[in-house]
């Protein structure tokens, strides 16, 4: 077959089955036909393949890899936690208050603001009277970085009509005090939702316009595709408005929720998404939630942490979170969990260990179940992960943003020293032999991928070596780490027969670093820039820098 396109590098990593140390390192073309890879060679090998009709992209000595794939993104989920102050910076409660100010000055009915770290409040509680302050008469919502949690102002409350407690249908909670008086604090999305709901939303041009930015962003990043962990109407939506204005820049694989409350008439119709899509989009898993966070006192631990909380699953009845993901097993159709706490990981593997016997093999063969974030889990839960063919997809930057080598901050101190010294055991689980894929969380943590493959490796934030790393012997190799955004993350979808790798017969999706991940120390390398993306074969974006 006469290929379309060539692409020569100095170097190729193409992470297949194969030791790096082969004869593929001296791989230095790739030839592309209607999007497929048909042949991997040396560059005299490309004059061979080369025909008149062929275009040749030389990248000289960039180094060229399987196209980068975010495991846990939120793209459109995104855009609402996404709306004015950036507080992710702030470290303490001044700074907090200043950023606010300045915000308030801005028109608009409702003051917002995202990415609110709770290690800024130090001591002090995280209460509506920090906005009250500077909100002046304006309703005002403050998203916590960790995307569970939120903080109102007193006049948000009113226009809401929180007054005092809500039951839910799952473990959500408009924090009281011991009067009964609502602090402001809101837990989880069905008490998020009481507030903003009444919150007005952009316009859908607005919205796809935001969004079709961060995808090309996305893919100037040097990502090729994202496993979506969420997935509405509004998606399909604006996936079909952008696609019909032109090809996403990357692919996105989707997953709608399935949440406490539902039964099998829900789950039915969330059955019956599965498999619908776009060209470069597809809905191809079901995501649930067994806990929330430690920082906001609802993950699912053994043990109580500092405050008495994280004691209590996502779902009231846990039985039913099980009933659930067996019925999408029973179908063939891939889950995706989010765990955090040793006892959500547990409830999990227990789930999809009780699958065998129940669900045929060659039923559970056809698709892969994940467990996203494991931040906390004892030596025996590890080892589980491997025998029950679990995939773990885990962020390394929750660790390095948000957590410190000492334990002072907010996550590590609810734990206490025994659960935070089993933070994020990502080398433990690559060296049982499970599955890790890796990702950001976006918006929850930043989306650059360099960064995080660097973070991964060093267990501190990247460009900070005055930092302590944070449970160093969990840094993976600098090969698992990029197999993370590769080859696993293929893996992690089910898709390693078509993807992952540069091998003849799969997607021509890569990605060009300008220095080679496998041989520059990562604080470099995190600083460093990605030159170009292909998708389909497709150029999705390139540096002029490239000769």
């Amino acid at each position: 077959m006469t290929p379309n396109l060539i692409v020569l590098a100095d170097t190729i990593h193409t992470l297949d089955d194969h030791p790096v140390s082969d004869s593929r390192q001296s791989t230095q073309a790739v030839a592309v036909s209607d999007g497929v890879i048909t042949a991997v060679g040396t560059r005299e090998d490309a004059q061979e393949w080369r025909k008149a009709v062929t275009r040749v992209v030389d990248l000289g000595s960039a180094t060229l890899t399987p196209g980068l794939v975010d495991c846990h993104i939120h793209p459109v989920f995104g855009l609402d936690l996404t709306i004015g102050c950036d507080l992710s910076g702030a470290s303490t409660l001044a700074e907090v208050r200043s950023l606010l100010q300045v915000e308030s000055a801005n028109d608009g009915g409702w003051l917002r603001a995202w990415g609110l770290n709770p290690n800024a409040f130090g001591s002090a509680p995280l209460h509506r009277s920090v906005i009250d302050e500077v909100s002046g008469d304006r309703p005002a919502m403050i998203r916590l970085f960790d995307g569970h949690s939120a903080l109102a102002n007193s006049r948000a409350l009113e226009v809401a009509g929180i007054h005092g407690r809500f039951e839910f249908d799952q473990t959500a909670e408009v924090v009281c005090d011991a009067d009964g008086v609502p602090t402001g604090m809101l837990l989880e999305a069905a008490a998020i939702d009481l507030v903003q709901r009444h919150i007005p939303k952009e316009s859908f041009d607005e919205r796809k316009t935001r969004l079709g930015n961060l995808l090309r962003d996305f893919a100037r990043s040097g990502l090729t595709g994202g496993h979506v962990m969420d997935h509405d109407e509004e998606s399909t939506a604006l996936f079909q408005a952008l696609e019909a204005e032109g090809e996403l820049p990357l692919r996105l694989r989707t997953a709608p929720w399935c949440m406490p409350g539902t039964g099998e008439a829900e789950w039915k119709e969330l059955a019956r998404s599965v498999g619908k899509g776009g060209r470069r989009w597809s809905i191809e898993a079901i995501k649930l939630f067994v806990d929330g966070t430690v920082d906001n006192g609802t993950a699912w631990l053994y043990e109580p942490d500092l405050y008495g909380q994280s004691t209590a699953p996502f779902w009231p009845r846990p039985e039913e979170y099980t009933a659930a993901v067996r019925y999408f097993a029973s179908r063939g159709i891939p889950t995706a969990t989010h765990a955090i706490g040793d006892a959500g990981v547990e409830h999990v593997l227990d789930a999809l260990e009780s699958l065998r016997g129940v669900v045929p093999a060659d039923v559970l063969r056809q698709s892969v179940h994940r467990i996203e974030h494991i931040e906390t889990v004892p030596d025996e839960l590890v080892q589980r992960f491997k025998d029950a063919g679990v995939v773990a997809s885990m962020q390394p930057t929750h660790c390095t943003h948000y957590s410190v080598a000492d334990h002072s901050d907010n996550w590590s101190t609810r734990l206490g020293q025994v659960r935070a010294d089993r933070a994020w055991r990502c080398r433990d689980l690559r060296d049982a032999g499970v599955t890790l894929g890796i990702g950001s969380d976006w918006p929850i943590a930043p989306y650059e991928p360099l960064p995080i493959i660097a973070d991964a490796q060093l267990r501190r934030r990247s460009g900070h070596p005055e930092q302590e790393p944070i449970a160093p012997a969990q840094a993976l190799t600098a090969l698992q780490a990029l197999e993370g955004y590769t080859s696993h993350a293929a893996r992690a979808a089910g898709i390693w027969d078509v993807s992952g790798s540069i091998e003849v017969g799969k997607r021509a999706d890569f990605t060009v670093f300008e220095l080679d991940p496998l041989a520059t120390a990562a604080d470099e390398l995190a600083a460093s820039s990605v030159l170009g993306t292909f998708v389909d074969g497709e150029i999705q974006f390139m540096l002029e820098r490239l000769p």
